[in-house]
């Protein structure tokens, strides 16, 4: 079989979020971070007729792009990688020295849900680097606007930026997240906060989604 390029995209973006990955049987790919704050799945064109393990996701992409479309053969300790060229036997990690999801992520019931499009994903981002914040807050005025902020909560006279995401709040909010943790792949994307813990990513293209956790000092006054 070969990886598509959509698969390998889907790939490097998951080593952004966790160095290794445990790939299981069928057509889905899933990642959690080693602080366990950030979860992702992905629903691919291959599928795989057997669980392996890579220990570094950077060193098996950096092997594949330097094959010409390798074939990939899957064996019991190793898989097969050749092209034209020649071949590369890649040995599996054993489970137990991985980071991997354990159950599905059940996401409570959401509080605010807005579009955020990669245009205003992009803006948010380049701000923050910018402006050396390490903080996005979701800010909502009940009845009123809701704004994604670009800060440093531990600065109040530190630089932001406000972008607006939607209207009519249904409650007074400000949710607070790691920019760090802002790993998405491309895309426009649908988003539901639950006031709990966390926040759901949707991608509204490809078949891929993301968890993140809100920080502990969020808060709603519903």
């Amino acid at each position: 079989m070969n990886i598509s390029e959509n698969t390998i995209k889907i790939l490097k973006n998951f080593a952004n979020i966790n160095a290794n990955i445990l790939v299981k049987e069928g057509n889905q790919l899933n990642t959690i971070s080693t602080m366990r704050n950030i979860i992702a799945k992905a629903t691919i064109t291959e599928t795989f007729d057997s669980q392996f393990g890579i220990y570094d996701l950077n060193e098996f992409l950096s092997v594949h792009d330097v094959l010409n479309k390798p074939d990939l053969k899957l064996d019991d300790s190793s898989m097969i990688l050749k092209d034209e060229g020649g071949k590369v036997k890649y040995f599996y990690a054993d489970p137990s020295v991985l980071v991997s999801p354990t159950k599905e992520v059940n996401m409570p019931e959401a509080d605010v849900t807005f579009e955020l499009t990669q245009t205003n994903l992009n803006k948010i981002m380049k701000m923050a680097a910018i402006l050396k914040a390490p903080d996005l807050a979701l800010v909502g005025i009940k009845d009123g606007p809701s704004v994604l902020k670009v800060c440093d909560k531990k600065n109040t006279t530190g630089n932001t930026y406000d972008i607006a995401v939607s209207e009519n709040a249904t409650a007074d909010y400000t949710f607070y997240f790691q920019v760090d943790n802002m790993k998405m792949i491309e895309g426009d994307y649908d988003v539901s906060i639950a006031s709990k813990s966390i926040a759901h990513f949707k991608n509204k293209k490809e078949k891929i989604e993301y968890w993140i956790a809100l920080e502990q000092d969020s808060t709603i006054s519903k």
